[in-house]
């Protein structure tokens, strides 16, 4: 069967959520796909070609901010998160993509476009929309790093059986923190905040 586009995006997905970023190579994708790598540039220019593809299967069909505007954009947020974490390194991905125009670089229209209907001016509501995809694309980013690192510290951290070891001495109760932090909650409290900050400058005169 012939090879399509839709394959080589496919692929390289699956590629990405396996192995991270990093290990998405040309020669690693035309071997899970079993073809020559010369195979794939009938249908990708080159490798920044297929990230862009990729950015824009990850983010296909995400839905519109609608409805009163605060709650929308809340609502749009914990989307766009969820979509994001449901595939290995995409905020860094969507980051370098952006950063160099070739994907996503329209993220932020949409919650832009919300703003203006509520009365922003268009550089005041692209400046804020800009800002929270930027929070999003940060928090999902260290989420991600947390997940792939936690479990080298944790082995880093175990102490060498053989070497003795000191007495544990009591922790500081004021050292202590309050709680331990969710990402969840940490996440829906930033924006939270930020939509509270657009929501007063909405309310200046």
């Amino acid at each position: 069967m012939a090879l399509s586009k839709q394959d080589v995006v496919d692929a390289a997905l699956g590629i990405l959520d396996e192995y991270g970023l990093a290990d998405l190579t040309m020669r690693r994708l035309a071997d899970n796909l079993q073809v020559q790598a010369s195979a794939l540039y009938w249908h990708v220019a080159n490798k920044q070609t297929l990230l862009a593809e990729l950015v824009r299967a990850i983010l296909a069909d995400l839905p519109h901010p609608n409805g009163p505007w605060r709650p929308g954009l809340a609502q749009w947020s914990e989307q766009l998160r969820e979509r994001l974490l449901g595939h290995r390194d995409s905020a860094e991905l969507v980051s370098s993509m952006r950063a160099i125009a070739l994907a996503a670089t329209d993220v932020e229209d949409a919650p832009a476009a919300l703003l203006r209907r509520e009365g922003m001016g268009p550089e005041q509501a692209r400046l804020a929309a800009q800002t929270l995809v930027h929070l999003i694309l940060g928090h999902v980013y260290e989420e991600q790093q947390h997940a792939q690192l936690a479990p080298l510290a944790i082995a880093h951290a175990r102490p060498d059986p053989q070497t003795p070891q000191a007495a544990p001495s009591s922790p500081d109760r004021d050292s202590l923190p309050d709680h331990e932090s969710a990402p969840d909650h940490d996440f829906s409290a930033g924006i939270s905040l930020l939509l509270a900050g657009i929501d007063a400058s909405l309310r200046e005169p």
